[in-house]
């Protein structure tokens, strides 16, 4: 009967090792994930924030060929 509590032992703190392991590599990978992420949506906040500045220089550009356009008129 000892032999049997010993094995049963054993496989618990096997089952208990396996499952604290799988617990950890799938904490750090869900971690190494986010982190990914958070590069992605920073960038992309990054390139969101230069939007309004280049639809504004868009607006000066078209204001310029449309006084150049005028100027090329009037000759």
């Amino acid at each position: 009967m000892m032999s049997e509590i010993i094995v049963s032992v054993i496989s618990l703190l096997g089952t208990l090792g396996g499952s604290l392991g799988g617990i950890l590599v799938s904490s750090k990978l869900t971690s190494y994930r986010i982190e990914q992420l958070e590069k992605k949506v920073d960038k992309h906040n990054s390139f969101a924030e230069k939007i309004p500045i280049i639809n504004e220089q868009i607006k000066v550009i078209n204001h310029r060929i449309e006084d150049l356009e005028r100027s090329g008129h009037n000759d």
